[in-house]
Parts: structure tokens; sequence; C-alpha cells
């Protein structure tokens, strides 16, 4: 019954991330908070792995779009994949791992309101950071994308348009390709450290792609975002509250 579920929220969540742009992997790890008993290292392998799936689909379609940009990608993923890897290999304690996983999804959870109310301001002639604040936010943002199981584009991306680096196109474009490569990345560090699965993720997958296909066809025809980022936001919330309060039930 979990197994379903489950399947049911992801398909779920992934056609309302994809309908705005993105990947997902917060409302993953919210959902395995929430309705799941999985063992922690199992999180961090689900969410990735949807993540992927998600992510290749919407980069396929920013790829096709023409918004990408080579140049503002790879001073970020130069040390964000590699140390993607890493923070895929540590396992944390759990008195760590569900309070950090909290504060991601809070801070998910206020991006996304943030964006429904229109408060995030492009600076005009967005340009490029020297190399080394590339490097060093890259590899920052990529070691807490493999230790929190997200693919760190929720972070790249008011990055890039509060430092005035990149425009909004760009920026969605650069930011579902860093999630995908640090996605695959972080997986890599946590099946080389814990190898187990759980026999069910094919399910997961299939819900999930099905649910990135439709959301980013929903998401093409213009639909309206905001309710869909209110209506994630408190799912976040919700979920936050759960993984702060877990280390206190235990």
């Amino acid at each position: 019954m979990m197994t379903l579920v489950l399947a049911l929220t992801f398909l779920a969540l992934a056609v309302l991330y994809s309908a705005v742009g993105h990947a997902g992997a917060s409302g993953y790890l919210a959902a395995l908070a929430i309705l799941s008993d999985y063992p922690q290292e199992q999180f961090k392998a689900i969410a990735l792995t949807l993540n992927i799936f998600v992510g290749g689909i919407g980069t396929w379609k920013f790829l096709r779009a023409g918004h990408f940009k080579w140049d503002c990608f790879w001073p970020f993923a130069l040390c964000a994949i590699p140390m993607a890897f890493v923070g895929g290999l540590w396992q944390l304690p759990e008195i760590i791992f569900r309070p950090l996983i909290g504060l991601v999804l809070l801070f998910a959870a206020v991006m996304l309101v943030l964006k429904a109310r229109g408060l995030f301001r492009q600076k005009s002639d967005p340009r490029m950071p020297a190399l080394p604040v590339s490097m060093v936010c890259g590899g920052l943002l990529g070691l807490l994308a493999g230790l929190t199981g997200t693919g760190g584009g929720i972070f790249l991306s008011p990055l890039l348009i509060l430092a005035g680096w990149a425009e909004p196109r760009t920026t969605a474009a650069v930011s579902i390709v860093f999630v995908l490569l640090n996605s695959l990345a972080g997986l890599g560090g946590v099946i080389v450290e814990s190898p187990g699965l759980p026999g069910q993720l094919y399910i997961f997958i299939i819900a999930a792609c099905l649910g990135g296909l439709v959301g980013s066809h929903l998401g093409s025809r213009r639909l309206p975002g905001n309710g869909i980022r209110y209506l994630l936001a408190i799912v976040l919330v919700v979920a936050s509250m759960k993984m702060f309060m877990a280390p206190f039930d235990a």
C-alpha cells in the first residue's frame, strides 16, 4: 500500500514541479519524510534517481529550445560534479541529516513563495563572476546536493538571478542541466557507499517519468504556475517540520 501511495505522490509531484521548470527532489524528499519508513540512506538514493529521470526530460526540453549556455554552466559544474559525488559518499548521523533536510525543504518553500510573488528581480546586463568565485560556489552547492539528495538547482537558480549572473531563461536551462549531472554524481556516491536500493524503485521511476512528461507539456502551455508554487510550498513546510521533529520523536 505504501508503494502505491508513494508512486502516485511522486507522479503528482513530478507533474507539478516539471510544470514550473524543476526536477522535484525537494518534493520527493518531502513525500518520503511524510509517507514512508525507508531508512535515511535510501531517501537520498530515491530522490536522486527520480531527479535524474525528471531532470533528463527537462534538460531535453531546454536544450531543444536553445536556452542553455555552456559558458554559464561549466564554471559552476567544474567543482560541483565531483563534490556532489563526495557528498553522496557521506552518510551523516540522523540527528544531523534530518534537520539538514528540514532546512533544505524550508529554503525550497521560501524560494517558491518568493518566485510566486515576483520578488526575484533580474539585474540589467547579466555578467558571470570571476572563475574562482564560480568554482567555489559550484563546489559548495555540489557538496550540499550530494549530502541532501537534491540536485542543487534550488540553490543555483536564485543565486544566478539575484547576483545578476544570468537572465531567467538561461538560469532555468543551466539549473536543470546542473541538477541532472549533480544527481548522477551524487547517486554514484550513494551507491558506492551503500549499494542497497529499494526493490520498488522501478515503479517510482515510471511514475515520475510519466509525471515529468505531463508536467513539461502542461508547463509549455503556459498554465498559471503561482498556485502550484504555493501548494508545493505548503507541502514542503509540513515535511520540513516533520524532519525537524524526527530526532526528538526518536
